[in-house]
């Protein structure tokens, strides 16, 4: 027989009055799930993941925070949503579908956000919401706010990358964030016997430096306690504390998986452990509830919830409007684009420009924080913000470990608190690390629940210097190919300036491509002070009539130099911003010249070139002479041997191909 120790309370520090809110707290989740389990198996809800059992964890930990001071729920905190007193029609309509709900039927159960009760909810994902958290209490911080944030995980969640990369940060950044795990013995069926060695998974905020505790999950007034007093000592003095809280799913990981993998004396040994009964006991011994109070509070919840479902059954369920979907893609913004206000000009070579360019807005915005490898006192390796904590200090301008996804992640919770982020691959080859937080957080927050990520994200790409596989790649179509994102790719210094101080004034997620072999290879004059370029906007760089050039980046030069030593008369049009697509500008090359060439340095296959063919074939068919051509690098990854990267690169075959579509 498994054995459970027994619950004990000490309430004689708190007030009455707290002790029945905590009560409450739990009882209403608690009536909301057993209602929901119902209209399971009518089928009026399409999924219940259950958290009855754990609801003093959620509750205790709503209560101990300031109402203003952000939660980062998971799938069974209902009673995070119901102490912050969300009306209980809004969730209704969110578990439905219904407009009325927080993503407007874009996304189901707690994966929402608002910040009208200062809560961001999950992720299917279940580690970034951690590094979003740190964020959060990174801007905390920055501020001087005396505040505090706090993120539940599971503890199959503490087995993710994500989760030792936030709390490395956070440790290493003295971030004001408590990080709580809800040790329920099972990720879906896998107990905890296979998810980690430790002893306790309070053993591992210690590894990471930080203060770590194993707490009673089931006793409301433990969690209470214990993390009302944390987050009065990290407001005044920040850093990051762990707390394991060990409870019990009494219930599937979802309904539909069931419990039939749990031994039977464990789910016996734990049902005594009920954190709603036992409580309820004791508040009964102190004299505090009694059975006609309890069927009062059950009778009222009862009505709020029979109340709030009549309301959601009313509710219209969405209608799909195209034009509205698309729309809410991005954070609305309409851009003032700036001219520059003298006429001072300067010989700048694309680094300059970028670095120029990034001072500006630093000066711009006093809450912009910029974030990267080495980027502080080194000045990044490419020199690009070398002095820049001189002036804007190290608060500003921040060492990173090497955690791309958690900083990723941070600068989403920066943006939640109204601040803007700028991250610095230090070579676009490593943001694999932080895919899961680009594709699945920073560009669908605002699609799902109107939260925008105001993050530029810089990436130095590309080959041509004999740097190998993982120095070299020019990988902006993994992100075309994503809605939400914004890519840019600018070939010269007055385009890098002017786009990225644009990319700082939108408040969507921007990936912004640099070229490393052109940092240093050419120069022009341009202004000195502030101006911007219109995003998603091509221009027409060399104008002619025999045919047309779409490219951007390296491709743009290789194209002015083909065409010149080539003596061809050629439109050549530099893309500049890859998503949104300018395909007017396309459109109107295409139409006068009736041949056209994609020139890109990526890889053919998948490549974006294939995006911009089919869109030309597909509208333009009839204003075609030839077949639309494209030209790219070979579909290998980018080799380390200079002789093997000249023939991996385009330059010598699109030349062969710029001929023969010329004599078709």
């Amino acid at each position: 027989m498994v054995s459970t120790p027994s619950i004990s309370y000490k309430s004689s520090n708190i007030k009455e009055a707290t002790l029945m809110d905590l009560y409450l707290g739990i009882l209403k989740p608690r009536m909301v799930e057993e209602k929901m389990l119902i209209l399971l198996r009518q089928g009026k809800i399409s999924k219940w993941f259950s958290g009855i059992g754990q609801e003093a964890i959620s509750v205790g930990a709503t209560h101990a925070l300031l109402k203003d001071e952000v939660i980062f729920p998971m799938h069974r905190n209902l009673g995070v949503f119901t102490s912050r007193n969300i009306p209980l029609e809004r969730l209704f309509c969110q578990w439905q579908g219904k407009m009325m709900g927080f993503t407007k039927g874009r996304d189901r159960s707690f994966h929402f956000g608002t910040m009208d009760y200062n809560i961001v909810g999950m992720i299917s994902h279940l580690g970034p919401q951690l590094s979003l958290a740190s964020g959060v209490a990174l801007a905390h911080k920055f501020k001087k706010e005396n505040k505090c944030s706090l993120a539940f995980t599971g503890e199959g969640g503490t087995s993710q990358g994500e989760f030792h990369e936030a709390l490395n940060v956070a440790s290493v950044w003295q971030l004001p964030v408590i990080f709580v795990i809800e040790n329920n013995g099972y990720g879906l069926s896998t107990p905890v016997s296979e998810q980690y060695r430790c002893k306790t998974l309070a053993d591992r905020g210690l590894g990471y430096g930080m203060r770590a505790m194993t707490i009673d999950g089931n006793n409301v007034l433990e969690v209470y306690n214990t993390i009302n007093k944390i987050a009065k000592e990290i407001r005044k003095n920040p850093e990051p504390v762990l707390i394991e809280c060990q409870t019990f799913r009494m219930r599937g990981h979802e309904e539909a998986s069931g419990t039939k993998y749990v031994p039977k004396e464990l789910m016996e040994a734990w049902s005594k452990k009920d954190p709603l009964s036992n409580f309820e006991t004791h508040l009964k011994s102190e004299g505090i509830l009694t059975d006609a109070i309890i069927e009062e509070y059950r009778a009222k919840f009862k009505k709020e919830i029979e109340d709030g479902l009549a309301v959601a059954a009313n509710e219209k369920a969405v209608v799909a409007e195209t034009s509205f979907e698309l729309k809410d893609r991005y954070a609305y913004h309409v851009p003032h684009l700036t001219k520059e206000k003298n006429s001072n000009k300067t010989d700048k070579r694309l680094i300059d420009a970028i670095s120029d360019g990034l001072r500006l807005a630093m000066e711009k915005y006093p809450n912009l924080i910029l974030m990267g490898q080495d980027i502080a006192d080194y000045g990044g390796v490419f020199k690009i913000t070398d002095g820049f904590t001189d002036l804007f200090g190290k608060e500003r301008v921040r060492n990173t470990p090497l955690c791309e996804s958690a900083i990723l992640g941070i600068s989403l919770g920066l943006s939640i608190q109204k601040c803007k982020a700028m991250v610095e691959m230090q070579f676009a080859d490593f943001v694999t690390c932080g895919f899961n937080q680009i594709i699945n957080n920073l560009a669908k927050s605002h699609y799902r629940w109107e939260q925008n990520a105001d993050v530029v994200i810089r990436m130095p790409a590309g080959g041509g210097v004999g740097a190998g596989p993982f120095h070299s790649q020019t990988n902006e179509a993994w992100f075309t190919h994503t809605p939400g994102l914004k890519v840019i790719f600018p070939s010269n210094p007055y385009d890098a300036k002017g786009l990225l101080l644009a990319s700082f004034e939108d408040p969507n997620p921007i990936l912004f491509f640099e070229h490393k072999a052109l940092y240093r290879s050419l120069s022009e004059e341009i202004p000195d002070d502030y101006y911007t370029l219109e995003i998603g906007k091509a221009k027409l760089v060399e104008e002619g009539s025999s045919l047309s050039i779409i490219t951007y980046g390296m491709g743009v030069h290789w194209a002015k130099t083909a065409v010149q030593e080539m003596n061809i008369d050629a439109d050549i049009v530099d893309l500049r911003t890859l998503y949104p697509m300018d395909f007017e500008t396309i459109a109107a090359s295409v139409k006068k010249t009736n041949k056209v060439i994609i020139l890109h340095e990526d890889t053919m296959f998948g490549g974006i070139g294939g995006e911009i063919a089919a869109y030309i074939s597909e509208h333009l068919f009839e204003y075609l002479d030839g077949p639309v051509v494209r030209s790219a690098s070979l579909d290998t990854p980018v080799p380390f041997s200079t002789v093997l990267e000249k023939n991996y690169l385009p330059v010598d075959r699109f030349r062969k191909q710029l001929s023969d579509l010329l004599a078709f």
